[in-house]
């Protein structure tokens, strides 16, 4: 049935794991914290569990580890659970918001003590969350080869989608940027959600855990904007010069940093007791920064046009684009091939493109699309347009990518203070 949930006995030790098959000498039985179970194995004729914990990726094996299987250490063995899930996508169940719900005070814009800077990137008259035009300010840092070089358009299938690859979903997780308040960050959700899929196409099987990158250490470093905005090209240089971390080093706060981005608002642990409710940064003393696995790209680039999409797409995988999101787009869509005639669209919104394919009735051509509104929002967070078309919110003019590595190129110049 899949994995399941157990009790395990906390000691120093254990807090220190980071490799190898661990075995307790304590002899420390006293269930204190709750992990999953979500394998086993054997090495060397040692039998272990797989677990899989929720400390972060710093620690451990990228978040996980092994312990000794059949012995009860740690009283792994001692007090588990498991659900068998009911099937809720068939036939999509739905939460039917309240009055009380939808006019609840905590949904107050202003509720929550989040600095927001002030609209550099944008200017004072923008509502949008991405500047019109992408813009490298060091320049593009191009591979030797671009995909449009090697692909064959002409050639390439009908769709291609990296969410249905042969049975396996490279993408990451969806978000939403908007919560726990309105913030307007899709520059660099967009972009650190294909950046992430890219590795996840990289590493194929040989990641323990999907790859999802964080997009608060983004805005936290101002790496081309914050909450009033940005610009997306400027995550690809920050990726090549610093590299991003994974979501597990900042949790998403939807907030400006009120300060520098130093080490500790990169990547952090924190220990007992809890803050009380609004008070984080009055906490810091119980928390530092902590080392990391660092996501970069040897190259980046911008692009346009059916083509160079598709063969970036085939080659290399998802790609972030702007266009221009309008309130019809935000609040009608919710599902199929969505068209809405814009003569001149003024991009204003970065999303991902993450494939594309042809309407079997109609013969129409259209991209695969995923937002940062949420999984309630359109087909689970994902949408369709039509390819070729002035409707489809201009999503072809503006594009960028970028190639991953873990090897920090040999030019790069680290921002962080």
């Amino acid at each position: 049935r899949g994995p399941i949930a157990c009790g395990i006995a906390v000691t120093d030790a254990m807090e220190n794991y980071t490799s190898g098959i661990f075995e307790d000498t304590t002899g420390d039985e006293d269930v204190t914290h709750e992990i999953s179970i979500v394998g086993y194995g054997e090495e060397d004729g040692e039998k272990f569990w797989w677990i899989r914990n929720s400390w972060g990726s710093h620690w451990g094996i990228n978040g996980f580890m092994k312990l000794i299987r059949g012995v009860n250490n740690l009283a792994i063995e001692t007090d588990c659970a498991w659900a068998t899930p009911v099937d809720t996508w068939s036939e999509t169940v739905w939460h039917n918001t309240t009055d009380a719900e939808k006019t609840d005070p905590k949904n107050n814009v202003t509720n929550g003590p989040y600095p927001q800077g002030t609209p550099v990137f944008l200017g004072e008259e923008s509502t949008g969350c991405r500047v019109p035009k992408a813009t490298f300010r060091s320049g593009e840092r191009r591979p030797e080869v671009m995909s449009w070089d090697m692909v064959d358009t002409t050639d390439l299938p009908e769709s291609w989608d990296w969410g249905r690859m042969n049975g396996t979903n490279y993408l990451s997780w969806s978000k939403n940027q908007h919560v726990p308040i309105y913030c307007g960050s899709c520059w660099a959700q967009g972009t650190t959600s294909s950046i992430a899929d890219r590795f996840n196409i990289m590493l194929n099987d040989l990641s323990i855990a999907p790859v999802a990158l964080s997009a608060q250490v983004i805005v936290n470093c101002e790496a081309g904007g914050d909450c009033n905005g940005g610009d997306p090209a400027a995550v690809y240089e920050w990726a090549f010069h610093n590299g991003i971390p994974d979501s597990s080093c900042e949790q998403y706060s939807a907030s400006n940093l009120d300060g520098n981005c130093s080490a500790i608002d990169i990547c952090r642990d924190c220990t007992w007791p809890p803050c009380p409710p609004g008070e984080d940064e009055k906490c810091l003393d119980k928390c530092w920064a902590v080392d990391y696995r660092k996501y970069y790209v040897s190259s980046y680039f911008e692009f346009s046009g059916i083509d160079k999409m598709k063969a970036e797409l085939y080659q290399n995988g998802p790609i972030s684009c702007g266009i221009q999101a309008t309130e019809k787009f935000e609040k009608t869509y919710t599902g199929g091939i969505y068209e809405e005639k814009i003569e001149n669209p003024e991009i204003n919104h970065e999303i991902a493109v993450v494939g594309w394919g042809k309407c079997p009735k109609t013969g129409q051509e259209f991209w695969i699309g995923r937002n940062s509104w949420g999984t309630f929002w359109g087909e689970e967070g994902f949408f369709k347009m039509p390819i070729g078309t002035d409707t489809n919110l201009g999503i072809e003019l503006d594009c960028t990518a970028g190639i991953p590595t873990f090897d920090k190129p040999a030019d790069a110049v680290s921002y962080i203070q």
